[in-house]
């Protein structure tokens, strides 16, 4: 599908773009398509497996006078199954291309801005850039659900809607599992959040250098600006990633201690029970002259010691506070 905004548009058109669009998106291209755009804009578009290269020279370059730059952008949030596809941005003298197979939420809300500032698409640069921007505004949005949804895990974990000297009361292992199953999915679209901000950051600081940019003052300072926000984003999703480590240790230990109050218990109620154990074996040996086999009172002593030797040691226990 082929969509483009001439300069000012508020609103894209959907078919073969004319000479003067500024801003020519291809979602999932089909060849015809391609081949149209190619006749265009005087330049080849990157095939799906050269956008899918990770190595700097093949997603960042110059050629035909275009400048090709790649990045990874975070889709599929919203359907709670987060996924990074590769995006093509081909800036040329007069036109920019997108090529895209995945529908990054960052373009929909692009087009809601150009709807209200139709300048935005004023000119090829100004839009890559403003384009950008609203890439990198996605990425916080998600990072600020992200780190909402660790507060609320963070509560859950150490308990702290319970009111003040509240007893504490312990997590089942169920809810554990399940805290263990949102952490993994944070640290999931965390960490994929983070793979979209590299390749923002790189293709920034490849665009800085170039003369398109460089000409333009306002454009020079707005691609300086939407580094620094990627930047602090960075080094934000860096700190929620050592949140989720930090949580998933914490929620782990709390599985440990669970266990080892389980564990405990068992402990304790063996050597209680090792005591009268002795006793009944003692009494149940079979020997020709044993003195309380024919005293009147002998069953009631034995049920009476057993109870005792059950009883000493768990007060013991008690009072030693490992009850």
């Amino acid at each position: 599908m082929i969509r483009y905004w001439l300069p000012g548009a508020s609103a894209p058109v959907h078919g073969p773009p004319p000479a003067e669009a500024v801003w020519i998106d291809l979602a999932s291209p089909t060849p015809e398509e391609e081949a149209a755009v190619r006749a265009l804009a005087g330049v080849e578009l990157p095939l799906a497996e050269e956008m899918a290269e990770i190595e700097p020279s093949s997603r960042l370059y110059v050629e035909d006078g275009a400048v090709f730059m790649t990045a990874s952008l975070l889709s599929g949030v919203e359907a709670a199954e987060p996924v990074t596809r590769p995006v093509a941005f081909v800036l040329t003298p007069r036109h920019l291309l997108t090529v895209r197979h995945s529908e990054p939420r960052a373009f929909t809300i692009f087009e809601g801005r150009l709807a209200r500032d139709p300048a935005l698409c004023a000119s090829a640069a100004a839009t890559l850039v403003n384009l950008l921007d609203a890439v990198v505004d996605r990425l916080a949005d998600t990072l600020e659900v992200a780190q909402a949804d660790l507060d609320q895990t963070a509560r859950l974990v150490f308990r702290r809607d319970r009111p003040r000297g509240a007893p504490r009361r312990p997590i089942s292992n169920a809810a554990l599992a399940d805290i263990l199953d949102k952490l993994g999915l944070d640290h999931d679209l965390i960490v994929k959040a983070r793979d979209s901000l590299t390749g923002i950051s790189r293709i920034l600081s490849y665009l800085s250098l170039q003369p398109v940019i460089r000409s333009s003052k306002t454009q020079r300072e707005m691609v300086k600006t939407v580094a620094r926000d990627a930047l602090s984003l960075a080094s934000q999703a860096d700190a929620l990633s050592d949140n989720v480590s930090f949580l998933m240790e914490a929620t782990l230990g709390l599985i440990n201690v669970e266990q080892s109050g389980i564990i405990k218990i068992f402990s304790v109620a063996a050597v209680v029970f090792l005591p009268p154990t002795l006793v009944a074996s003692i009494y149940g040996m079979n020997f020709e002259f044993m003195p309380e086999l024919a005293w009147r009172f002998g069953y009631g002593w034995a049920l009476g010691l057993m109870v005792l030797s059950a009883v000493v040691p768990y007060l013991f226990f008690k009072k030693k506070g490992w009850l």
